[in-house]
């Protein structure tokens, strides 16, 4: 291992994003100190992971509230309230986002008779309790989703919940990292996760740098692999789990968990606790975020459709419950029927 990868940091003055948009060619550490550049960094998918999103808004509010003027509290959580309205808006599915920005605000309205400085300091110390929250959850599920890893294990995997989508360990790449480290994986399919590619720009590259056994594959390969009796479990990650078990994951994985129910191969969702919405009672109730055409279009930033062609380009789509053999949280293994 060549040292905790750190996708989300805070310096005691600013926030620091590895840019995820230029992975694997480059390493490059972005430096924020104001609300909106987050917000776009955000959209821009320089973080990305439902968990990292959630940190980085955190951080995000913290920073609105050292840009704010305000002189008391009563003015500093008014002006809060324009920063996490525009963190909010800009990823609709991942619930982790709104989850952090809500936390934050409900420490902001705790502390309007206290002095300014004194609510700043403190939103500083929320977000850093999030980001050490995160990575601690993500540590306690991959060890509660490694004993359902059989020795020897192939396992495949989709998109990238790995370090990179959290705040330095991982969700379904954690159980791959703790399994990993007991002796139990043979081999991670790696899929490539069309259209942004964060399986073989991301999750691959962390395998390169963990030295974890991995094969890259096109999407189209999974079903030839699991056909061929060389996957035993698939496990992704999760941007947000309904009251009853549904899950909205990057786009492509209801398909795979289709594939696996066809195959016999146990289908599990990793997330921390905090990914469950108990809001939502299905899948149905999750809006699903449509992202730019020319992300379809492309690819490395070749054209590689014609301009004129319309694109439908859905970021996440909604896997059932009953395709789901089990849920892993921080906070233990959840089996259907589902009950939070």
């Amino acid at each position: 291992m060549i040292g905790a990868i750190a996708p989300v940091r805070w310096t005691g003055e600013r926030l620091v994003l590895l840019d995820q948009t230029l992975l694997p060619g480059r390493e490059v550490e972005r430096e924020y100190t104001r609300w909106e550049d987050v917000a776009e960094a955000i959209r821009a998918l320089v973080v990305r992971g439902a968990p990292a999103i959630g940190v980085a808004a955190a951080f995000g509010v913290a920073l609105a509230a050292r840009q704010s003027t305000a002189t008391s509290g009563e003015a500093l959580l008014a002006d809060l309230e324009t920063a996490i309205k525009g963190l909010a808006a800009t990823r609709p599915t991942a619930v982790n986002l709104f989850w952090a920005v809500e936390r934050m605000r409900a420490i902001a309205a705790g502390l309007t008779r206290r002095p300014v400085a004194e609510a700043r300091a403190r939103l500083v110390a929320e977000a850093e309790a999030i980001l050490a929250e995160d990575l601690a959850a993500n540590r306690a599920l991959g060890d509660h989703g490694a004993a359902l890893v059989p020795s020897n294990a192939r396992i495949l995997t989709h998109c990238n919940a790995g370090a990179l989508a959290t705040a330095g360990y991982g969700t379904a790449l954690g159980i791959v990292r703790s399994a990993h480290a007991q002796g139990k994986v043979a081999l991670l399919w790696v899929d490539e996760t069309r259209p942004v590619m964060q399986g073989s720009r991301l999750t691959a590259w962390e395998c390169v740098r963990e030295g974890i056994p991995h094969r890259l594959i096109a999407d189209v390969v999974a079903a030839s692999v699991m056909a061929r009796g060389q996957v035993d479990l698939v496990v992704t990650g999760a941007d947000r789990i309904a009251a009853n078990g549904d899950t909205a994951n990057k786009i492509g994985t209801y398909a795979l968990a289709v594939l696996a129910k066809h195959h016999g191969v146990p289908f599990y969702v990793a997330a921390p606790f905090s990914t469950i919405d108990p809001a939502i009672a299905s899948g149905t109730e999750i809006v699903i975020e449509e992202r730019d055409a020319a992300e379809v279009r492309h690819v490395g930033g070749q054209l590689t459709a014609p301009e004129e062609s319309p694109v439908y380009n859905p970021a996440f789509d909604v896997t059932p419950a009953a395709l789901i053999a089990a849920i892993v949280t921080d906070r233990g293994v959840y089996r259907p029927p589902y009950r939070f």
